[in-house]
């Protein structure tokens, strides 16, 4: 007997989360396929956790990518989400939505597709405001209610103060919102956190539903394919966590949202994508769409590392008796470093035109952040890592197949720093930093600067030091792009409709036309919740179609319907 649903939604990231939620919450039976873990873990739960799972962790699948010339053939790794909710379980939880001219681009683009729904940032504005539940902010930007719960720091190091007040110095103002009415300054980012408990997609919008018969969610649950019939998505084939290949399928749509990596794999493996390339593979072409996987766009980021002259910042603040001292506190009195994720201050600044829109994002982390790029290089010391961020970038990868068996992961090339003027921001932005970390109050607390070499900061030399130490935000996007009927490399009608193929969406960040400035897991949601707008047409959008809040997110040990 065949198995139905109303929708299936593949991938259970932040925007299939969401999807999901909203879906159900509108009566639909909804199978929610995720290839990965359950989203409970102690130290993916608290803030800092992310730094014991970043490396080596079954909750990640590491991508590598294929040998980057203009690097000097450097591979380097795309780490991605392995597990429910996806990025919102595993990244540093940073909440950032970009800025309104991100979405005013997308509708430029847009506006002129027939039944064109709407992409600029009056129309975003309202689906990340329902969504948000902001312990500081409740404005016409901010929404206190949703589920998703918004809060600031928990802990602030010193150094990180010590950081804020060095770029005030250099002439940046103090910046109490990134997410505000302006994007330039220095300040301390909010994050997907409350009281030490981190507000995952799966916390926020599944957890809730955990009752509800609607929502099905099957675990180590990879889709090898779609199945196509007449042009019309009906089902899809996936892998059990037995090893065993079964078929679903559904009454109305299907809904992918693999993420921009796999995303565009899935659709190829199912005869979407080039019809060469599908070729050469021996995959019979469906629906030839030259741009399944083109338009690869990632924030590129590089270090700034520097000792320090006295024990500021989280050196062995987190292993042996300071971790069971920091545990206690926590315990006790619901505060201390533990509520820190790492990263708590930052800045968004245009160093060659101060009054401009920004063009880098820096992320003050007080640790020396050590990995196989750096082991040798720096001290296992007190410290500080900052990284800068070029923000638009305009270097575009790839991602295509490697063969046609589902369990071989894809070729990846991001093509990080590969434009010239990524180049020259990326410069910019590490000259700027540089001078915070010479600047009072900071410069009274450094060592020295070990990378990159302060006494030589010729454009060639920080070229070599980007070529050697860039690599990805975390923030794959692009690969399965909305554009315009006209755009021959178009992927994604307005309404995030496979172009050629009935039934079936993208809602993840390979949608997007563009990447948005500043970290992309807030605009996974959002594109998420857009997507259930458009399937069920609903004329607005209510914390109600999110389900219930639960007061304290995670406390309730119920899962949802899990086989």
């Amino acid at each position: 007997m065949k198995e139905h649903f109303d929708h299936i939604v593949v991938g259970g990231g932040s925007s299939g989360s969401v999807a999901a939620a909203r879906l159900v919450n509108e009566g639909a039976r909804v199978l929610l396929l995720e290839g990965g873990y359950s989203h409970r873990h102690p130290l993916l739960d608290m803030p800092p956790g992310i730094f014991k799972m970043i490396n080596g962790s079954k909750y990640m699948r590491y991508h590598h990518t294929i040998p980057q010339e203009h690097l000097d053939g450097r591979v380097h790794d795309i780490p991605q989400a392995n597990v429910l909710g996806g990025g919102s379980s595993v990244n540093a939880q940073v909440y950032m939505r970009g800025r309104p001219s991100d979405y005013e681009e997308w509708h430029e683009l847009l506006h002129g597709e027939n039944d064109y729904p709407g992409w600029g940032w009056a129309d975003v504005l309202p689906h990340f405001r329902t969504m948000e539940g902001n312990n500081r902010l409740y404005n016409d930007l901010h929404g206190a209610d949703g589920p998703l719960l918004v809060s600031d720091p928990g802990y602030i190091n010193d150094m990180s103060r010590w950081f804020v007040q060095a770029v005030q110095a250099l002439g940046e103002p103090f910046n109490s919102d990134f997410n505000g009415p302006k994007q330039r300054g220095v300040g301390f980012y909010q994050f997907m956190n409350r009281r030490g408990k981190r507000s995952s997609a799966a916390y926020a919008f599944l957890v809730p539903l955990a009752d509800d018969p609607n929502l099905t969610i099957r675990l180590n649950a990879r889709v090898r394919r779609i199945e196509i019939e007449n042009g019309r998505a009906v089902g899809v084939t996936y892998r059990d966590s037995k090893g065993v290949d079964r078929q679903v399928y559904a009454d109305g749509e299907i809904i992918v949202a693999a993420g921009s990596l796999v995303t565009p794999q899935l659709l190829m493996l199912s005869g979407i994508g080039p019809a060469d390339h599908l070729g050469e593979h021996g995959i019979a072409c469906i629906a030839d769409l030259p741009g399944v996987g083109e338009n690869l766009i990632d924030h590129p980021e590089v270090p700034i590392i520097a000792m320090a002259n006295g024990p500021y910042g989280y050196y062995k603040q987190s292993v042996g008796w300071r971790m069971l001292l920091n545990g206690i506190h926590f315990r006790l009195f619901g505060s201390g470093p533990i509520l820190s994720a790492g990263v708590e201050a930052g800045a968004f600044v245009n160093p060659s035109d101060r009054d401009g829109e920004p063009t880098i994002q820096a992320f003050c982390v007080p640790i020396v952040y050590l990995d196989r790029d750096t082991l040798g290089l720096v001290e296992d010391t007190h410290g500080l890592t900052v990284t800068t961020v070029v923000v638009k970038p305009k270097s575009r990868g790839f991602v295509r197949l490697r063969s046609a068996n589902p369990d071989d992961m894809p070729l990846v090339s991001p093509n990080l720093l590969k434009h010239p003027d990524d180049f020259r921001a990326m410069i910019d932005g590490q000259r700027f930093f540089l001078r915070a970390f010479q600047t009072s109050p900071l410069a009274e607390r450094i060592k020295h600067i070990a990378i990159p070499d302060p006494n030589d900061l010729s454009d060639e030399a920080i070229m070599k030091h980007c070529r050697r130490f860039v690599k990805t935000n975390y923030h794959p996007a692009g690969t399965c792009r909305m554009s315009a009927a006209s755009d021959p490399m178009a992927v994604l009608d307005s309404r995030l409709r496979v172009r050629g193929i009935e039934n079936l969406r993208i809602c993840d960040l390979s949608a997007m036309p563009n990447i948005n400035a500043g970290n992309t897991n807030a605009p996974a949601m959002m594109l998420g919740s857009r997507c259930a707008e458009l399937i069920t047409r609903l004329p607005t959008v209510s914390t109600s179609q999110f389900g219930p809040r639960l007061s304290e997110q995670g406390e309730d040990t119920r899962v949802a319907t899990l086989s």
